[in-house]
């Protein structure tokens, strides 16, 4: 397992630095950094601030994902579904959560909101061409590779 220094900025005062739940977690826990509780009404997206900045190295990005527990407990996640952090942002991490149940819920000053999973990614060089290579799959969409 590889290690990276994460260089972190509190913008706020009550800010929570993100934490790993387990010594393997993919994830690291981002908190709601807000001075009272939120209400989530159904089919409403909130903006929450974590109140902190980070560096995060060239050719990683962040991806913030819906923690499982508060998805399933609360019916709460991403509206987006995944937000990207790109390696050159350098402004308050926001997390857009959505009530995707039907009564409303909240939740709390320094409450676990998403995960962080931080990740190198590859940027395409885009070559446009005539004809693409042939697989045993081609074409074929949506369901595709089911079984039969």
């Amino acid at each position: 397992m590889t290690a990276y220094t994460i260089n972190i900025k509190k913008l706020n005062e009550h800010a929570i630095i993100p934490t790993y739940g387990s010594e393997y977690a993919a994830g690291a826990d981002l908190y709601a950094c807000i001075d009272d509780t939120v209400t989530f009404h159904p089919g409403q997206t909130i903006l929450i601030p974590t109140g902190i900045a980070m560096e995060i190295p060239a050719g990683y990005a962040g991806l913030i994902y819906a923690r499982s527990g508060l998805a399933s407990k609360k019916g709460l996640a991403p509206a987006n579904k995944v937000g990207v952090i790109d390696a050159d942002y350098r402004g308050e991490i926001m997390v857009a959560l959505h009530n995707h149940g039907t009564s409303p819920v909240s939740i709390e000053p320094g409450e676990r909101i998403a995960q962080l999973v931080i990740t190198p990614y590859i940027t395409g060089i885009f070559n446009e061409v005539n004809e693409l290579s042939d697989t045993i799959r081609g074409t074929g969409g949506f369901g595709s590779t089911g079984s039969k």
